[in-house]
């Protein structure tokens, strides 16, 4: 996989504008080189609420949780917004992120990095 780009594995709906879940348990992964990592999404359908789990480099991400997951990798989307997924510490170097949504109706939007 090429740095900054994502890939998809599940059953995904892709529009011009965003990625939906339709089964649970799809992932997205992506390498990255950042401190922080943050994925703009949540529920495609109000008052639902959609599960996840991170890891970094095959690992849940300890101390490097950011304030949306818990060190466990943990997190839940109950709302659309810009979630804070890793806030590394130093050094910061090459890594694979990847996400799995454990519920269908997950939309993302895009990555932005710190």
């Amino acid at each position: 996989m090429e740095r900054n780009r994502w890939s998809l594995s599940g059953d995904w709906t892709v529009g011009a504008e965003a990625i939906v879940l339709n089964e649970p348990n799809g992932r997205i992964a992506c390498e990255f080189h950042a401190r922080d990592v943050h994925l703009v999404m949540g529920p495609a359908t109000r008052e639902a609420s959609v599960r996840f789990r991170v890891v970094v480099d095959g690992q849940p991400p300890a101390t490097a949780c950011g304030s949306d997951v818990d060190a466990r990798g943990s997190g839940l989307l109950v709302e659309q917004r810009m979630y804070q997924l890793i806030r590394q510490q130093d050094p910061v170097v090459d890594r694979l992120f990847e996400i799995e949504l454990l519920d269908r109706g997950a939309e993302a939007f895009v990555f932005t990095f710190g």
